[in-house]
């Protein structure tokens, strides 16, 4: 199987030749770090014989602000930091009038696919493209804080629902275009839990947060592409839910959350995929290589017999990722992970 077969196979449960190994955000230091000379992550990926490159949707910077932090196209403001994703301080919806009055960014704006067009064109057939995007969820805490969010859910129900219906009819065009122009498999990034559990009690979660999910995957299925669900913490509260709303993987499946591998193996192994769940927080970072090949042998025993797993870390490999560890996942997925 090449790459792209392989990611396909295991996404609708079957068993490839090996287990796929990818990622969904790499920072670029760490990705030039663990291939020097490489153009791009993309490129870092590509000659590590990852089975996918990935990017997300484009939203320019509008204004800089006296803070230090900056304003993107939705009016979130963001102060920078080390990491691909930005830490968000504050949204313009705070009223249902702020509500009824947004505009969300144009889903057809020339520039919002960002690099998705590039990678098609160098990878197509060879590797699996992926494209991160989210449903409803997360932008609209971003637009109204994540806090004020959670609280309106109960207090201010209407706010949240307009809110999110205006953010999920934005990204379903926007993964719309994604997947006409050449992404097969598309990442929902909407976050729901912390390590102690959801954000929302599951009554609230299946009112509000699964309807606008299905609805996203729905769509993505009806446009020909597969969907890998994302949500760090700890998700068994609600992972009935989620496995029912049909992506066809979740992912990471955190250690640190208490999120066991084998265990949702056992429940949920011959629904969906599984796609994690090397730890980032701890073991890439501050662990050795010898470490790293001993964690992602022991993933995949527990989660590769029968297909329908792919390795990847448990949330991404980010800035304190050491890239030496970056390299022996890969390296080790390649080496135990055959199915011959």
């Amino acid at each position: 199987m090449n790459s792209v077969e392989r990611v396909h196979t295991a996404l609708k449960l079957g068993q490839p030749d090996r287990v796929p190994v990818l990622e969904f955000v790499v920072d670029e230091k760490v990705a030039r770090a663990a291939v020097p000379g490489c153009r791009d992550v993309a490129d870092c990926m590509d000659r590590l014989d990852m089975d996918g490159v990935g990017c997300g949707a484009y939203f320019a910077k509008v204004r800089d602000n006296a803070d230090g932090s900056y304003t993107d196209e939705w009016g979130v403001s963001y102060l920078p930091g080390p990491e691909a994703v930005a830490q968000p301080l504050r949204g313009p919806i705070e009223t249902l009038e702020d509500a009824r009055a947004y505009t969300p960014p144009d889903p057809d704006a020339p520039h919002r696919l960002g690099k998705l067009p590039d990678l098609v064109a160098r990878y197509k057939g060879k590797r699996a493209i992926c494209f991160h995007h989210r449903a409803a969820f997360m932008w609209s805490a971003y637009l109204m804080g994540l806090d004020n969010m959670l609280m309106n859910l109960l207090a201010e129900p209407e706010l949240v629902t307009v809110t999110m219906e205006k953010v999920l009819h934005c990204n379903m065009r926007i993964v719309q275009r994604a997947i006409r122009a050449g992404a097969e498999v598309i990442i929902l990034g909407d976050d729901y839990a912390g390590n102690s559990g959801p954000m929302m009690s599951p009554a609230l979660f299946r009112e509000f947060i699964l309807p606008p999910l299905k609805q996203m995957i729905a769509l993505i299925h009806a446009e020909g592409a597969l969907c890998i669900k994302h949500s760090d913490g700890d998700l068994y509260p609600l992972l009935d839910m989620i496995v029912a709303a049909g992506p066809d993987g979740i992912n990471p499946i955190e250690p640190v959350a208490g999120m066991e591998l084998k265990k949702v193996k056992q429940l949920y192994g011959d629904k969906v995929c599984l796609t994690g769940n090397i730890d980032c927080a701890h073991l890439l970072p501050h662990g050795t290589p010898e470490q790293v090949r001993a964690a992602v042998r022991q993933a995949i025993a527990d989660a590769a017999p029968g297909g329908g797993y792919i390795l990847t870390s448990s949330n991404s490999i980010h800035s304190s990722c050491n890239p030496q560890n970056f390299v022996a996942m890969v390296r080790a997925c390649h080496e135990f992970g055959s199915y011959r």
